[in-house]
């Protein structure tokens, strides 16, 4: 016997379609309807047809859509994988290094089982996340995941359900936990259906289209279908945690978030599977509450993003001043984000036009607690043509911010590529099926970056298989001496980091960082550790609050040192150890 149900409080009466047939459901209290169909085979696709709609629509809970996001759902079975992860005890968030990827463009094949392929090179690399861009179903064959409508499914292209499960299952072989990126605060602009059952949406907007209805009558049931969908990642996908897109746009005005809601969940599902669970929040409030513990009277996500101290890193290497970057730049601004994370903490934002933040309790929040980064898919992927910061700068200064990233106190996250300094960009591309929705996509993509001073025709046609295919790694760059060169440094990097107590050392108060902004050095403290930076062209003496002893790591050989100075070539960086 299969049994289907699904709220839909608008329609009338419901029927589920199987085929050419429709069986009524029988309507039951809060909006659900329900019926019990038997000698069903696993691979039935079905669907349902509200009041007299001849048109039938996929499931809103759809675990499979294998013909796309306008036709039948499929019958899946999650208790039919054959885990072999049974040994997989997890991976806490603290001490870890991430790295993200999009399934598309990672691999040649593009595929779950591709990208499983290339899982060594990640262990040897040395990071302990692997980070999915969204993998749910969406319209089309190719798109960065962010236009998902199918939450449940998953994106049949990649693979499907067991394709995924298949990644969990040899990452977590080889020692990786997973993280995926799920996207609550809208919904994509071709096949969403789930208005037509009921009032997921509010006619409120965001960014990126409707808001979804967290705070409004009949609520419940739609904060139930997202948390519901987080914790059947956890669970049913083993996944070992979600990145949640753009918090900020959620908009809940209740006294319980839904984020807080869901984090009092995932950590009764964490006590149950006995394996750490973690929520990450992508945020542009720069507000500690949201990862501030609930006992404390926060939300109780695990991390966040941490984009000032992105935007100080990458200002102060590439002299961009441009949009959101207007207040960056200085070292000044650098050496704050690396002491107290947030740059804007109750300040002057001049990007907002008004106040921003609040700032962070260092004394008692642990700076693993943020995510800093170097290059994300948000900071390479809408920039005007997808380049990567390795395609305007230096080597030398490529290097000098992976150190930084990577012998910070926060929790490190890499782009897929950078560790080889990829020549190949990350372009925004989709593949709507419906030519007037792909046109206005594509124009609205030019139009925006007009605005910025950029030529129409340099700005790449998101909708263009080229545009794809220009984005998809290249493996070959790593028998290159210049690639795999970068590859080295960042792996060496990525080992010192484990090696040294130091770097992995979560609390903020112990951060010291000097810097000239004139002269254009900086030197990051941690404890026993000095990180000297120089950013300026020219070889320079660079002063450290102690004496070197040995030389852990260096970009460069060109440098001496003794008593209280390193004096080192322009664009370089060396980290040293001190009597």
């Amino acid at each position: 016997m299969t049994t289907f149900e699904v709220w839909a409080p608008r329609p009338g009466h419901v029927r589920t379609r199987i085929g050419d047939d429709d069986t009524e459901m029988t309507h039951g209290p809060g909006g659900w309807w329900r019926v019990d169909i038997p000698d069903l085979p696993d691979d039935t696709e079905y669907a349902f047809v509200l009041d007299d709609d001849p048109t039938a629509i996929p499931d809103p809970r759809s675990l499979w859509q294998p013909t796309g996001v306008h036709g039948p759902s499929r019958i899946y079975d999650q208790a039919g994988y054959d885990w072999r992860d049974g040994g997989w005890t997890g991976r806490q968030l603290a001490g870890g290094v991430i790295y993200e990827l999009h399934v598309g463009t990672f691999s040649p094949e593009g595929t779950f089982d591709g990208a499983a392929g290339r899982l060594d090179h990640l262990v040897e690399l040395g990071v302990d996340f692997v980070e999915l861009l969204p993998v749910n179903a969406f319209n089309g064959d190719r798109n960065w995941g962010y236009d998902g409508v199918g939450w449940y499914a998953v994106h049949d292209p990649y693979g499907g359900p067991d394709g995924l499960k298949r990644l969990v299952d040899a990452c977590h072989a080889r020692g990786l936990g997973v993280i995926l990126d799920v996207v609550y605060n809208h919904l994509g602009p071709s096949g969403n259906y789930l208005d037509r059952f009921g009032p997921y949406l509010t006619e409120a907007a965001n960014t990126w289209g409707r808001n979804v209805n967290l705070d409004g009558p009949d609520s419940d049931p739609v904060r139930r279908h997202i948390i519901d969908n987080a914790l059947m990642w956890l669970s049913d996908y083993h996944i070992d945690g979600l990145r949640i897109d753009a918090v900020h746009a959620l908009a809940d005005r209740r006294a319980v978030h839904l984020l807080e809601e869901m984090a009092t969940e995932v950590d009764a599902l964490s006590a149950h599977v006995g394996r750490p669970l973690t929520l990450i929040a992508e945020s542009d409030l720069n507000d500690p509450k949201l990862i501030t513990p609930r006992e404390a009277g926060g939300f109780g996500l695990a991390a966040q993003w941490s984009d000032d101290f992105h935007h100080a890193l990458h200002t102060a290497l590439t002299g961009e001043r441009q949009g959101y970057y207007a207040d960056f730049g200085s070292l000044q601004t650098l050496a704050t984000t690396l002491r107290q994370a947030y740059f804007h903490a109750g300040t002057w934002s001049s990007f907002r036009h008004r106040i921003h933040g609040r700032p962070v309790d260092i004394a008692r929040t642990p700076a693993w607690r943020f995510l800093g980064y170097l290059q994300n898919h948000d900071q390479i992927g809408n920039r005007a043509i997808g380049d990567r910061i390795s395609a305007t700068l230096s080597d030398g200064l490529v290097k000098v911010g992976a150190a930084l990233v990577l012998t910070a106190p926060f929790t490190p996250m890499l782009f897929m590529g950078e560790e080889w300094a990829a020549s190949t960009p990350w372009q925004f591309f989709t593949s709507h099926p419906e030519p007037e929705l792909g046109s206005t996509v594509a124009d609205g993509r030019r139009a925006e970056f007009a605005e910025h001073g950029w030529a129409a025709d340099d700005v790449p046609d998101p909708q263009d298989q080229k545009t794809f295919e220009r984005s998809r790694l290249d493996w070959r760059e790593l028998d290159d001496e210049v690639h795999s060169g970068m590859l080295d440094f960042y792996t060496r990097l990525l080992a010192l980091r484990r090696s040294r107590p130091e770097l992995s050392d979560p609390r903020l108060g112990r951060v010291h960082v000097r810097y000239d902004d004139e002269s254009r050095w900086l030197v990051l403290h941690r404890d026993a550790i000095a990180v000297a930076c120089n950013l300026s062209t020219d070889r320079q003496p660079v002063p450290i609050d102690g004496t070197p002893r040995e030389v852990l790591l260096a970009s460069t050989s060109g440098f001496v040192y003794r008593d209280g100075i390193v004096e080192i070539d322009g664009e370089s960086v060396a980290v040293l150890a001190l009597a």
